[in-house]
């Protein structure tokens, strides 16, 4: 038993996509179709009365197409001139889809120092419950237009694991430009093995993903299996799937072999505020 037949039981789902899922690769600019597409099927979790999270990225990339941006910026204050503006844009596109299928979306941007400051965790974690009683979908992303290197996450993908572990959410979807994880990195190793299922993470596992050769997907494999700890060790389930068609989502809550499935390893000495104090993060994807 994989456990997959399990997954449309999951009351509490944070699903991350990133910019590359949000964005025409050949513009930069928003891909509607698949927002509207994703809002629905977000709604339609919602309507079964699932508590839904999104943790959304493509601030910066919205934000430098709209300025009109050609490359992606490496200063810090032009990033977060551009997260100024492209999420306010893409929250505007957010409420709008939502709007069409009577959904209420909230946006809550958050940084390290939110989760580090027992107030502000404490706060963060009450107004999520607070969305869920209220059958709001909150949309999260990292506060770039505010951070340091001392306060940010560096990436959604941790971003999206420490939400699923404050929120005790039972499954993470991570939504990648990848199938899932494999053994090496698909595109240069055609020998490649696709892993359908990981009971553990183990040193094997370890070592992959400091491999820079085998650093796929948006923000890197060494981010997903980062998340992939936080996650399964505060009792989540997570997969890690091609966001290229956000239809798999529904696919995997009917419990279709889609990505790779982490399975809940729930660590009773797990403690996430540990975790976000001593780790060092990468850059963001």
């Amino acid at each position: 038993m994989s456990g997959r037949e399990l997954l449309k039981d999951k009351k509490r789902i944070v699903i991350k996509i990133g910019s590359s899922s949000l964005t025409h690769q050949e513009t930069g600019r928003i891909n509607l179709t698949k927002m509207e597409k994703l809002v629905r099927i977000l709604t339609d979790l919602r309507n079964q009365g699932k508590d839904v999270i999104l943790v959304s990225s493509g601030a910066i990339a919205v934000g430098k197409e709209t300025l009109g941006i050609r490359n992606r910026p490496s200063k810090k204050a032009v990033k977060q001139a551009c997260a100024a503006v492209g999420q306010a844009r893409l929250m505007m596109v957010y409420q709008k889809l939502f709007a069409e299928y009577n959904q209420v979306p909230a946006q809550i941007l958050m940084t390290k120092y939110t989760m580090i400051n027992d107030i502000s965790r404490e706060n963060a974690q009450n107004t999520f419950h607070e969305l869920f009683d209220m059958g709001v979908i909150p949309i999260v992303n990292e506060n770039d237009t505010v951070t340091t290197d001392e306060i940010e996450f560096g990436d959604n993908d941790t971003l999206s694991a420490i939400v699923t572990a404050l929120i005790h959410a039972d499954l993470l979807i991570l939504l990648s430009d990848i199938d899932g994880l494999y053994t090496d990195d698909p595109r240069q190793n055609e020998n490649a093995e696709f892993i359908d299922c990981v009971e553990h993470i183990d040193e094997r596992l370890n070592s992959m993903a400091k491999d820079s050769s085998s650093l796929v997907g948006t923000g890197g494999m060494a981010t997903k299996i980062s998340a992939a700890k936080i996650a399964t060790a505060s009792g989540a389930d997570m997969i890690i799937a091609n966001g290229e068609e956000v239809g798999i989502i529904q696919s995997i809550m009917a419990g279709d072999k889609k990505g790779t499935f982490f399975l809940a390893q729930k660590d009773e000495n797990f403690k996430l505020l540990d975790y976000i104090s001593t780790k060092q993060y990468s850059n963001k994807a």
